[in-house]
C-alpha cells in the first residue's frame, strides 16, 4: 500500500471567515491543498441576487481579491486550490481569477470550474418531469413559493471536482458542492479511490466534515476555551491523509489553538443528525465507527471509518422571498430596567396600531437581554439588572408598515420611560427575509459539467 501523505487544510469556514486563515495557511508550513468553503443555504439566494443587479457578480468576491494574495506562494509550493466560492455564477469567477493571473503576471495556471448545481431555470420542466420539490422539514408542495423562488442548487459531489484535478487544474471552483466533497475530491485524484469504495469515501467525508468549519475544529468555538492558547494566531486545520483513509489532523507549527480529542470530537457532533447514517452525494457515513487517538502534541488520528451505498437522490437548496423583517435596539438603565424596556416596547406596538394596520402579536419580536433571553428557562435570573438591552421588531409582508416601526423607535427617547440610551445608530430598516426551501431531486436529472482552461 502506498506510502503517500497528502497535506489539505480549510482557510475558509464561511463567507466572511478571516482572511488571516488562508495567507498563512499556505504561509506558515507545507501543505498540497487549501481548501474554501463559502456558501451557506442563505448565502445562495444573496448572490442570486447581486447576479440579477450585475450579471458579472453572484460569486464569493472575497474569494478573487484572497488569490491575488496568495497565488503567487501558491504556484511556488505547488498548492492547489479548491472552493465553492462560484455561488450562483461560477463563470464570472473564473473570468475573474484569470483577470487575476494575468494581473499578478503569473502563466501556466489551470482553472477548472464545475457547473450543473444550479437548476433554478429548470424547475418548471423538472417538475413537469415528476419532480415534487417536497419540503423535507414540512412537507409542504413548492407549487405555494415558486413564484417567489430566488435560488435552487444541488448539493453535489466529489467526483466532477476529482475530474477537474485529473484534467491539471490548479485552481477548482465549483457553486454549490457539499462542504466535505471539496477535501474528499483531491483524495479520490490523489489515491486513486473508487466510487464503490464506500468506506474510503466515508473517511474523505469525515475528513471535510471536520475541515469544513476551518478553526472551529483546533480550539474556536470550544467549550474549554480556557485552555486554548493564543486565539489571535489560531492555527487553522491540516490533515495529513493517507491512501487507507486514515488521517491525522493538525496545524502548521507555532500556531495558536488547540488540536485534541476533544476539539475534533466537538466538531464532528456539529450539524449532526443521525450518525449512524450521515448523508451525502457519495456515500453514507457511519459516525459511531470513527476512532480518535491522541497522536502526539496537537494531533488526532482519525481510522476506522465505516460507510455505504448514497442515496438515489441530491440534496437541493431552495430559498425564496418571504417578506420584510425590522429590528431596533434601545438601552434602559436602572431602576426599573427591565419594566421601562417591556413598556417600551408595548409603547411602540401601540403607536404603529394607531396608524391603521396593527402588527399581529405572532409578528412581533421582542428581546429584553440582560433578563436571561439567551437562557430563559434553564438558568435563574438573577436580580434587577443595572441596564437591559431591548431589542424589538416584527415580520411583514407589508414593507411600509415596518417603516412605521421604524419611524417609532427614537420618539420613545422623549415620549417613553425615563433612562434611555443607545439610540445614536440611527433609523432601523426593514430587510428582506429569505426563506429556506430543502427538497430532494433524483441524481439522474441533474448534469454536471468540467471546464478547465489555463492562463
Amino acid at each position: 500500500m502506498s506510502e503517500k501523505t497528502v497535506l489539505i487544510a480549510n482557510g475558509q469556514g464561511f463567507w466572511g471567515d478571516s482572511l488571516l486563515g488562508p495567507k498563512r495557511l499556505v504561509s506558515e508550513g507545507p501543505l498540497d491543498y487549501l481548501t474554501l468553503d463559502y456558501l451557506a443555504e442563505v448565502t445562495m439566494s444573496i448572490m442570486q441576487k447581486q447576479r440579477l443587479r450585475n450579471p458579472e457578480l453572484g460569486y464569493a468576491t472575497d474569494f478573487v481579491s484572497m488569490l491575488k494574495e496568495i497565488l503567487p506562494t501558491c504556484k511556488e509550493k505547488g498548492i492547489k486550490v479548491i472552493a465553492n466560492a462560484g455561488g450562483v455564477n461560477p463563470r464570472g469567477c473564473l473570468k475573474a481569477i484569470q483577470e487575476v493571473v494575468k494581473e499578478l503576471g503569473l502563466t501556466g495556471i489551470k482553472i477548472g470550474i464545475v457547473e450543473g448545481d444550479d437548476i433554478l431555470d429548470q424547475i418548471p420542466e423538472l417538475m413537469k418531469s415528476g419532480e415534487t420539490f417536497k419540503n423535507l422539514d414540512t412537507g409542504e408542495g413548492v407549487e405555494q413559493v415558486l413564484s417567489r423562488m430566488s435560488s435552487a442548487n444541488v448539493y453535489i459531489g466529489a467526483k466532477p471536482i476529482a475530474d477537474a484535478l485529473a484534467l491539471g487544474a490548479d485552481i477548482v471552483v465549483t457553486g454549490r458542492a457539499t462542504d466535505p466533497s471539496v477535501v474528499l475530491a483531491p483524495l479520490i485524484y490523489e489515491f486513486g479511490w473508487s466510487m464503490d469504495d464506500f468506506d474510503k469515501l466515508a473517511a474523505g467525508t469525515v475528513m471535510g466534515h471536520i475541515l469544513e468549519c476551518g478553526a472551529q475544529c483546533t480550539g474556536g468555538n470550544y467549550c474549554d476555551w480556557k485552555s486554548v492558547p493564543d486565539f489571535a494566531r489560531i492555527g487553522y486545520p491540516v490533515v495529513e491523509a493517507k491512501a487507507d483513509g486514515t488521517f491525522v489532523v493538525t496545524k502548521h507549527e507555532g500556531t495558536g489553538g488547540l488540536v485534541n480529542i476533544d476539539t475534533i470530537s466537538s466538531q464532528l457532533l456539529y450539524e449532526l443528525g443521525d450518525p449512524k447514517g450521515y448523508l451525502g452525494p457519495d456515500c453514507q457515513t457511519d459516525f459511531t465507527t470513527i476512532q480518535l487517538e491522541q497522536d502526539g502534541e496537537n494531533r488526532v488520528r482519525v481510522s476506522g471509518i465505516k460507510g455505504s451505498a448514497p442515496t438515489p437522490t441530491y440534496k437541493v437548496s431552495m430559498s425564496y422571498e418571504n417578506g420584510y423583517k425590522i429590528v431596533g435596539t434601545l438601552t434602559y438603565t436602572a431602576p426599573d430596567a427591565v419594566a421601562k424596556a417591556e413598556l417600551a416596547a408595548q409603547i411602540l406596538f401601540d403607536r404603529v396600531a394607531l396608524y391603521g394596520t396593527p402588527i399581529p402579536e405572532e409578528d412581533r419580536f421582542v428581546e429584553v437581554f440582560g433578563t436571561n433571553v439567551c437562557y430563559k428557562g434553564i438558568v435563574k435570573q438573577s436580580e434587577e439588572p443595572a441596564e437591559v438591552l431591548l431589542r424589538v421588531g416584527a415580520k411583514s409582508q407589508n414593507k411600509e408598515l415596518l417603516n412605521l416601526l421604524g419611524r417609532e423607535v427614537a420618539p420613545l427617547i422623549t415620549s417613553g420611560p425615563v433612562g434611555v440610551t443607545g439610540f445614536a445608530a440611527g433609523r432601523p430598516r426593514p430587510t428582506e427575509i429569505v426563506g429556506y426551501w430543502p427538497a430532494l431531486i433524483d441524481k439522474t436529472k441533474v448534469t454536471t459539467t468540467v471546464t478547465v482552461e489555463e492562463v
